[in-house]
C-alpha cells in the first residue's frame, strides 16, 4: 500500500536524534550564558530529572494493571471507578460529616475525635455504605474499641463494616518518641476478628514527611514499619496473607505532580515485592493525603492550587482513596466553606476532568516510568539499610538523623528560594487579609519535628506585624523606569517576603533625586536598583550620598559594584539572611 501524503511527506526530513536535539538546545543557552546542566534539577533522593526523555530511557516493564507488581493500577480496572473521596474530620460535628457525605464524600477520617463521640457524630451515617477510618494516635486501642461498639450496636452486617481502627503503634514512637505498643495492638486485634473486611493498621508515611524527609524516605521509613508489622501479626498467629489485608499505607501527595504519580506508583511496586516474599502477594492499599508540610498560614488561597495539583498526582499515581486538606489547615480547624471547597476540588478532578476515564493515565510515559523505578531502587535501598540496621523501632534513630539532614538541605534551598512558595517567599501580597481560624488542639511532640517549608519565612511576617511600626526598606531606584524596573521589582519581591514595605525613589536623573526621596520616605535602610550601566555612573555615589544622608545600611540589587554595598540581593542569594539582617538593621524584635 502507498504511504499517505502526510506520511511521504514526513519521510522527505532527516529523523532528528537526540544528540541534534541536545546541540540546538545548547545553542540557545550559549545566547544566554546558561549552561545544559542548569535544565537538570536533582531530587532530594539524588535523582536526576532531565528536559527530555525519549525510548532510551525505557524502564523495566511495569507490568499490567491490576497484576504484580502493580506498579500501573492495584485493581485490573485502575482509575476507571475513580477512587475514595475521603474527608478528614477533626471536630465532632454530625451536620459538617452529613454534608460531606451528600456532596460526594465516600468515606470518613475520624482525626482525634473523643471516641465517645463516635456514636453520636454518626448516627445518621449509613455504616454499611461509609466506611470509617479512626486516627487516635496513642489512644488507639481505647478508640478502636470504641468505634467497634458502635459497629456492633449498627444494623449492619459484620462482613458489611469497612475503614481501618488505625492502629500505627510505630507511627506513635515516631510522632512522640513513645515506645511502640505492640501488646495494645494484639489486643485490639483479637478484639477486631469478628469483623473480616476491616483493616486494623494504618502504616502512616506523613511523620517521615513532616519531618521534612524525601519522597525515598518516606516509602522506605514506611515499607520498614509495615514489614515490622507483618512480623508482629504473623508471630500472633496470623497467616501472611490475612496479615497483608489488614494494612492500610498512607503517603503525602505534594504539588510535584509527576513525582507524586510517580511516588505512589514505586510504593506499590516496592510492596508488591515485600508480599511476594512472604509468599502472599498482594497490592498495596493507599490513602493518600496532600502534604501537610507544604500547606502555608499566609496567603493561604494559594493553598487550594496546591492541593489540586496534589490530588491530580494521587489520583493518576493510582491511590485507593484521598484526602484533600482544606485550604486553611495550616491556620487552624477548617470551616464549612474550606470543607465544601476540598470535596469539591476531587469532584471537579473526577467529575468534570473525567481523570478517572483511563485505566493508568500515566502508563507508558517514558519519564514517569523511569521515574518510578529510579524513586523505587532509592527507597528500596533506604529500607535495606534501616532493615540492616535492625528495622523498626530500633533503627528510629537512624530514620531521624537521615531524615534531619535532609530537612536542613531542603531548608537551605528554601532559604534561597531555589525552591519557591508562591505567595509567602516568592509573591508575597502585603496587603491580604489573615483568615482566622479556632486553632487545632496541641499535637503530641517528642518525636520526629513537624515543619512546614513556608515556616521560616512566615515568622519574619508575624514579626513584621508584630513591630510597632511597619519595616521599610527604600529602594533607590536610579534612572528612569526603563532600568531600574527588573530589579526594583526582585528587590521588593524579595523583601516584602519578610512583610518590608519598599517605597521607592521612582524615575531619577542625580543623586540628589535619590537622596531627596530617601530623606522622604523616613527609612534607614535602602536598596540601590539600576541597570549595569546605572550602576557604573551612579551607584557609588549614590551609595555615598545616601551614607551622608543617614542611610546605616545599604544593599544593591545585582552581584557586585564599586560602591560601598554591605549586602547583596540577585538571584540565589541567600534571601532568608538577607532579611534577617536587615531586621536587625532596622531593630524589628524577634
Amino acid at each position: 500500500m502507498e504511504p499517505s501524503g502526510e506520511l511521504a511527506l514526513a519521510a522527505e526530513f532527516p529523523a532528528p536524534d537526540h544528540e541534534q536535539w541536545s546541540e540546538l538546545v545548547r545553542g540557545v543557552l550559549r545566547k544566554s550564558g546558561a549552561e545544559f546542566g542548569s535544565l537538570i534539577t536533582t531530587t532530594y533522593d539524588g535523582i536526576d530529572v532531565r528536559p527530555l526523555y525519549t525510548a532510551a530511557d525505557r524502564a523495566p516493564d511495569a507490568g499490567f494493571p491490576g497484576l504484580a507488581p502493580f506498579t500501573r493500577a492495584g485493581r485490573p480496572q485502575g482509575a476507571v471507578e475513580g477512587w475514595d473521596v475521603r474527608q478528614q474530620h477533626v471536630v465532632a460535628d454530625r451536620e459538617a460529616v452529613l454534608a460531606d457525605l451528600e456532596n460526594g464524600v465516600t468515606s470518613l477520617w475520624l482525626k482525634g475525635l473523643d471516641p465517645a463521640a463516635y456514636d453520636d457524630v454518626l448516627a445518621d451515617v449509613y455504616l454499611d455504605l461509609a466506611p470509617v477510618v479512626v486516627d487516635a494516635g496513642a489512644d488507639f486501642l481505647d478508640a478502636g474499641r470504641a468505634m467497634l461498639r458502635v459497629w456492633d450496636r449498627r444494623p449492619v452486617l459484620a462482613s458489611q463494616v469497612r475503614g481501618n481502627l488505625g492502629a500505627d503503634p510505630l507511627g506513635v514512637r515516631a510522632r512522640t518518641g513513645q515506645a511502640a505498643d505492640f501488646a495494645a495492638l494484639t489486643e485490639l486485634l483479637g478484639a477486631a476478628r469478628a469483623f473480616p473486611e476491616l483493616r486494623l493498621v494504618v502504616v502512616d508515611g506523613l511523620p517521615f514527611h513532616e519531618a521534612g524527609g524525601s519522597d525515598a524516605e518516606e516509602l522506605g521509613a514506611s515499607l520498614a514499619a509495615g514489614v515490622a508489622y507483618l512480623r508482629h501479626l504473623t508471630g500472633a498467629g496470623l497467616d501472611a496473607a490475612r496479615a497483608v489485608r489488614l494494612l492500610e499505607f498512607r503517603y503525602a501527595a505534594t504539588a510535584d505532580q509527576f513525582l507524586t504519580i510517580a511516588k505512589f506508583r514505586a510504593a506499590r511496586r516496592l510492596w508488591a515485592r515485600v508480599t511476594e516474599v512472604v509468599g502472599a502477594p498482594a497490592a498495596q492499599v493507599q490513602h493518600a493525603v496532600t502534604s501537610p508540610a507544604m500547606m502555608t498560614r499566609r496567603d493561604p488561597w494559594v493553598n487550594m492550587l496546591r492541593t489540586t495539583v496534589a490530588c491530580f498526582g494521587a489520583g493518576l499515581g493510582g491511590a485507593d482513596a484521598v484526602t484533600v486538606l482544606p485550604f486553611d489547615h495550616a491556620i487552624g480547624r477548617p470551616d464549612d466553606f474550606s470543607r465544601r471547597i476540598a470535596r469539591n476540588t476531587q469532584s471537579l478532578l473526577l467529575e468534570e476532568s473525567r481523570l478517572a476515564g483511563v485505566i493508568d493515565p500515566a502508563g507508558g510515559s517514558w519519564y514517569v516510568e523511569r521515574l518510578t523505578d529510579d524513586l523505587a531502587r532509592a527507597a528500596w535501598a533506604w529500607f535495606r539499610e534501616i532493615e540492616a540496621a535492625g528495622g523498626l523501632p530500633e533503627a528510629f534513630d537512624l530514620v531521624g538523623d537521615r531524615i534531619a539532614a535532609t530537612w536542613e538541605r531542603r531548608r537551605a534551598n528554601l532559604a534561597d528560594r531555589s525552591d519557591a512558595i508562591t505567595g509567602v517567599s516568592e509573591f508575597p501580597n502585603l496587603g491580604e487579609q489573615p483568615v482566622v481560624r479556632e486553632p487545632h488542639p496541641e499535637q503530641p511532640g517528642g518525636g520526629l519535628p513537624r515543619v512546614r517549608y513556608a515556616q521560616d519565612f512566615e515568622a519574619l511576617r508575624d514579626a513584621a506585624d508584630a513591630a510597632p511600626e511597619r519595616p521599610r526598606v527604600f529602594l533607590a531606584t536610579l534612572g528612569p523606569v526603563a532600568a531600574h524596573t527588573a530589579r526594583a521589582t526582585f528587590a521588593a519581591n524579595l523583601f516584602q517576603a519578610g512583610g518590608i514595605e519598599t517605597p521607592s525613589a521612582g524615575a531619577t536623573a542625580t543623586a540628589d533625586d535619590v537622596v531627596a526621596r530617601f530623606r522622604e520616605s523616613g527609612t534607614r535602610v535602602v536598596c540601590l536598583c539600576g541597570s549595569e550601566t546605572s550602576y557604573a555612573e551612579l551607584a557609588e555615589p549614590v551609595a555615598r550620598a545616601l551614607r551622608e544622608a543617614g542611610a546605616e545600611r545599604v544593599l544593591l540589587a545585582g552581584r557586585r559594584s564599586e560602591a560601598e554595598i554591605d549586602e547583596y540581593v540577585f538571584t540565589g542569594c541567600p534571601a532568608l539572611d538577607v532579611l534577617e539582617h536587615t531586621f536587625e538593621a532596622l531593630g524589628v524584635p524577634r
